[in-house]
């Protein structure tokens, strides 16, 4: 699965923050072209989020990355893990446990996108949230700027409970919004392993239910039997768990999460 170096994690991009609603945050870009936002996961922008970043940057996009916690460039190890979930916890900026909530941080994460779109240029902005930030690409999509919502392995609120399960991470107001421009032809993706308990299978359903076809969820097979070897507590489609094995699910995922920008944000047409 996906292994990289913590020495030379971030070279080849540049940092400078970014501030709004607030906040200031290190947004580190690399490439051209339409921009696409990496919101990372637990703990932070691990080498394997920025190898990440280089992939969109390659196939013709900005790779933008604010840092929202952690430690930038540095490998994952318990206690980066734990620090980060103890922060999104008793963060007001996140709503970790909350339902029917829009995480307050999506506002900076908003007003990101909006900058990047006139910076960059294109039909408009793509976006990936991860884990803890999963949610937050959906979020994000109440404003038009916003074309290509991924939702990789979204997490929050924290499935604790079965009401949290089916629990998209927005308030109505905003779920509303994104359901009316779904009709309007926006579409969303998500990814999963069928085994995750933190990022439920209730919660693709919910969206399946409010999104309908607008809602590509991709669910995949980390069963005891599964044949590409994924481990049975998967969680990181993108990253941790990533195989580049030619003919992989997650290869195809990021294959097909690579068109989804092209098409949406370059016009390019699917092959």
């Amino acid at each position: 699965m996906g292994t990289t170096s913590s020495e030379h994690a971030l070279d080849g991009f540049e940092m400078t923050p970014f501030r709004a609603h607030g906040e200031s945050h290190d947004v580190y870009r690399a490439g051209n072209g339409p921009a696409v936002i990496v919101i990372h996961e637990v703990p932070g922008i691990t080498p394997l989020v920025a190898a990440f970043g280089r992939k969109v940057a390659a196939a013709g996009f900005t790779a933008v990355m604010p840092e929202l916690f952690g430690t930038a460039g540095a490998e994952v190890s318990v206690g980066s893990a734990l620090r980060s979930m103890w922060h999104g916890c008793v963060s007001r900026e996140f709503a970790t446990f909350a339902t029917g909530k829009t995480s307050a941080i999506t506002l900076y994460l908003r007003a990101l996108a909006t900058y990047e779109h006139g910076q960059c240029g294109g039909l408009g902005v793509g976006a990936v949230g991860m884990c803890l930030t999963g949610g937050f690409a959906l979020a994000m999509s109440v404003d038009d700027v916003m074309l290509a919502p991924v939702l990789s392995q979204p997490s929050m609120p924290f499935p604790v409970a079965s009401s949290r399960k089916r629990d998209l991470g927005i308030s109505d107001a905003d779920l509303a919004v994104v359901k009316g421009r779904a009709k309007d032809g926006l579409c969303v993706m998500g990814y999963r392993f069928t085994g995750d308990k933190a990022a439920p299978a209730e919660r693709f359903a919910r969206l399946r239910e409010e999104l309908g076809e607008n809602f590509i969820g991709v669910e995949i097979d980390s069963s005891e039997t599964n044949p590409w070897g994924y481990r049975k507590g998967a969680h990181s489609v993108l990253t941790e768990d990533y195989s580049d094995a030619e003919g992989s699910p997650t290869r195809k995922a990021l294959e097909d999460i690579l068109e989804f920008f092209a098409t949406r944000l370059k016009g390019d047409e699917a092959p």
